[in-house]
């Protein structure tokens, strides 16, 4: 039995992980999942070209769906914290790093590691 290719194990944790986050937010549909498909689809070729990075990949996918959902259809995920003010996105944090996690960067507060979600 062949050992499983790192860069795919870790594109594979990378979208279930950012699956179940946007799962748990129920905004996991069809034309949502593929915004998901197309940023690991990207993120292949990132960690095929940088090796050393593959701890970072289920960040960076976390933040390339946030990024394409802000431009779509608007903040994702929003702030459980802070009940005053303009409705906020959480932030991913490292923004390069591994252990990623979703932070409310106006409180200061950890909410969830990615894919920790409720």
């Amino acid at each position: 039995m062949s050992k499983p290719d790192p860069v795919e194990q870790a594109l594979h944790t990378a979208r279930a992980l950012v699956l179940a986050d946007l799962s748990a937010r129920d905004v996991a549909q069809a034309e949502i999942v593929s915004l998901v498909e197309d940023a690991v689809a990207d993120r292949r070729w990132w960690v095929e070209q940088w090796p050393d990075g593959l701890a970072y990949v289920a960040g960076l996918v976390a933040q390339d769906v946030q990024d394409a959902l802000l431009e779509r259809y608007g903040r994702w995920p929003l702030c459980p914290v802070c009940d005053s003010g303009d409705p906020h996105a959480l932030d991913v944090e490292p923004e390069l790093g591994p252990d990623p996690h979703w932070v409310c960067g106006r409180a200061g507060v950890v909410v969830a590691p990615v894919g920790g979600l409720t």
